[in-house]
């Protein structure tokens, strides 16, 4: 692209408002500078240009003919300018919101809300950022997060979204119908690398449960759940589950409690 030569554009613009009144004083005020300031630019524009813009008379300044061709020019271009910059500056500001979660919050409960979000803010931009690790609020890594826990963070405001219900969840197709049958099968572990807080484990669910033969260290284990419930779909096990993350699955009988 060739190089793009330009008059200062201070003086182009001292000078279309002189044309415009035709008078440096007034375009003096148009602009808050002095009379003597626009004598001074539409000096410099004519020097540069090598062409006189005026005919200075006692009273007003009257336009040469080339002075008259760039007047005409400029006021199409600083219209053009104008009308641009009133519909950038009108158009509405918006907003961008970084959301922290996991990874299978975000996927399985949260995705499928979204659409609400665009319809009652379509001002605001959402951006999800998947972690089970602890981020920092500060408006960079994220503004507003999800997690698990009690909800008890110092320095945090934290509204509850729902009870979480854990059981063992697996497909139809492993014929698992007693919970005593659970030792023959594959478990399915979650184990979040990093997270503070996490949901309810196998070995914790058996001091519950008291399931006798049950090897709660061994089995599959995927740091993501949405992972971990994917190997339950594809029959490759038993996994421990939110039922609020899988209720489609359980309602459709793709898992069965």
């Amino acid at each position: 692209m060739a190089h793009r030569w330009l008059p200062s554009l201070s003086a182009l613009r001292a000078f279309e408002a002189a044309a415009r009144h035709e008078s440096a004083k007034q375009a003096a005020e148009e602009l808050h500078v002095t009379a003597t300031a626009i004598s001074h630019q539409i000096r410099s524009l004519e020097e540069s240009l090598g062409v006189a813009l005026f005919l200075r008379k006692p009273r007003k300044l009257e336009l040469t003919a080339q002075g008259r061709e760039l007047q005409q020019t400029l006021e199409t271009a600083f219209d053009s300018i104008n009308t641009t910059v009133a519909r950038l500056s009108a158009a509405p500001c918006r907003q961008a919101i970084t959301l922290s979660t996991t990874p299978a919050i975000a996927v399985r409960w949260l995705v499928p809300w979204v659409c609400l979000l665009r319809d009652t803010h379509p001002d605001i931009d959402l951006r999800f950022h998947t972690s089970h690790e602890p981020v920092a609020l500060d408006g960079v890594t994220a503004d507003v997060a999800i997690r698990y826990g009690d909800g008890r963070w110092p320095g945090l405001v934290a509204e509850k979204l729902f009870d979480n219900t854990f059981a063992p969840i697996c497909s139809p197709h492993l014929g698992l119908h007693d919970i005593a049958d659970l030792p023959n099968h594959p478990l399915i572990h979650f184990r979040a690398q990093g997270a503070l807080s996490a949901p309810i484990h196998w070995a914790s669910w058996q001091k519950l449960a008291n399931v006798p033969g049950l090897d709660v260290s061994a089995g599959l284990a995927f740091s993501d759940e949405t992972h971990a419930i994917s190997a339950a779909l594809g029959a490759q096990g038993v996994a421990l589950m939110s039922r609020q993350l899988i209720e489609d699955e359980l309602k459709a009988g793709r898992l069965v409690q």
